[in-house]
């Protein structure tokens, strides 16, 4: 039997596409507002595909999830950066937006990989019932990555466009008023990762320094 290619699993392939399209997306941001959010958004979408695959094909790995989490937090950071400079008197919390998604994502699962190598009991968002809710039903942790990257997308396509217009209202300012409370509970969902994360690594501290005394 041979050794099976993990980086050609289709989720992978799956991956690489979708980080070829936010490359695409960056690089016309500046330039060409239609082709950068067409493969900004194709990318995103994507991202709901790949778990499919990898359970539908039996290829969940441990690199497709990282590719997939660098893509998400990668994506994000990227267009967070160009509305930075699009809207400068932003600029503070664009990049306190950014901040947050980027720490928020690595302490807990820095947190979560020291926590499989531990013993101790931890504190559980899970057993939270709204929280369970967030960690269990697929919707709704779809909708809420889709409504904070329809936040930000909205706010890139105003920028150089006001897009169609509903009883005199533009689209995309409809869209940003709808995505803007889905875009801040996410975001406190995440602190609320990086509380969480921080308490748990704190017992790990606290356990192993008592082995040690021990010794």
């Amino acid at each position: 039997m041979t050794d099976e290619n993990i980086f050609l699993f289709v989720p992978n392939l799956i991956g690489y596409a979708r980080v070829i399209l936010a490359i695409i997306s960056f690089y016309y941001m500046p330039s060409n507002y239609v082709i950068a959010v067409v493969c900004y958004v194709v990318s995103a979408l994507l991202d709901a595909f790949d778990g499919h695959a990898a359970r539908y094909f039996n290829q969940s790995t441990k690199f497709g999830a990282m590719l997939d989490q660098l893509t998400d937090r990668c994506g994000t950071m990227g267009l967070c950066a160009v509305l930075a400079h699009l809207y400068p008197d932003y600029m503070f919390w664009f990049i306190v937006s950014m901040c947050i998604d980027i720490a928020c994502h690595w302490i807990y699962l820095h947190a979560s990989i020291l926590q499989g190598k531990a013993s101790h009991k931890f504190i559980d968002m899970s057993e939270n019932p709204i929280m369970s809710i967030y960690y269990t039903n697929r919707t709704v942790l779809f909708w809420m990555c889709a409504g904070n990257e329809a936040f930000y997308a909205a706010l890139y396509l105003l920028y150089f466009t006001q897009g169609p217009t509903i009883i005199g209202i533009s689209l995309f300012k409809i869209i940003i008023y709808l995505s803007a409370p889905v875009a801040i509970v996410k975001s406190g969902i995440s602190l609320l990762h990086l509380v969480v994360a921080s308490k748990n690594i704190a017992i790990i501290d606290v356990n192993e320094r008592k082995a040690l005394k021990k010794h």
